[in-house]
């Protein structure tokens, strides 16, 4: 099957899809494609949602039609690049590894929790995309080693900053609510807050590499970014 496909969905929107697998050269063109459309847009087109290998984009009928449109986006996406993905932001996230399921997942991995947490913060994952919470990242590239089922009962709530493991996702709480994945961890840092210049910090197409700390460095962590400081590092992938 050749890609990209378009599909009408509704009769408002187009859903352009990328693959029907998810890995990071089909994500790299959904984020290529609402980059471009972002910088210079198409009359017509109210808003882009971009996924792991889909851009679903809603549009105005009564402004332009969807085969109009869709000739449009063929033509925009030819020689459309994607190599701006090689110069990503890289969010060096501290983690404290004390989450109660943190033993769990060792024994179905059947490693020790050193080994967990080792395998857990070797990897940059790229974030395919935000949704769920305001900051809640998608994350690709956790070691299949220590993929672990969610729970069969979801907490209530969950504490915001708490790093945990989904089947084969893994990422970080933006804020208290209920959820299902295991708990490994606990960072300092708030992925979400409305009181920041950027409410969010980062964006799909930047990549988080979790950095292990002590529970003493944690909690000098809170402190600083009580007095205001930044408590994360940034640099770049690739």
């Amino acid at each position: 099957m050749a890609y990209p496909q378009f599909h009408a969905a509704g009769d408002a929107a187009i859903l352009v899809e990328f693959g029907s697998e998810i890995n990071p050269e089909s994500n790299a063109s959904v984020r290529a494609l609402s980059e471009s459309l972002r910088r210079k847009p198409i009359r017509a087109i109210t808003e882009c949602v971009p996924a792991f290998c889909s851009l679903l984009i809603n549009y105005d009928p009564c402004r332009l039609r969807y085969q109009a449109l869709t000739r449009q986006l063929r033509k925009r996406l030819q020689g459309l690049s994607t190599e701006a993905a090689g110069s990503a932001r890289v969010f060096a996230i501290p983690v404290c590894y004390n989450g109660e399921d943190l033993e769990f997942v060792a024994r179905h991995a059947n490693l020790s929790k050193e080994e967990v947490i080792r395998r857990h913060s070797a990897p940059e994952y790229l974030i395919y995309m935000l949704g769920f919470l305001p900051g809640f990242a998608y994350l690709g590239g956790l070691d299949p080693a220590i993929h672990t089922p969610r729970l069969q009962n979801p907490r209530t709530k969950i504490p915001a900053g708490a790093v945990g493991i989904g089947g084969e996702q893994t990422g970080i709480y933006p804020l208290a609510s209920p959820g299902g994945w295991q708990l490994i961890g606990q960072t300092p840092v708030r992925p979400y807050d409305p009181q920041r210049a950027e409410p969010i910090l980062y964006a799909a197409g930047d990549y988080i590499k979790f950095e292990p700390v002590t529970a003493a460095e944690y909690a000098a962590l809170e402190r600083r970014q009580a007095a205001g400081e930044q408590i994360w590092e940034v640099g770049r992938h690739g």
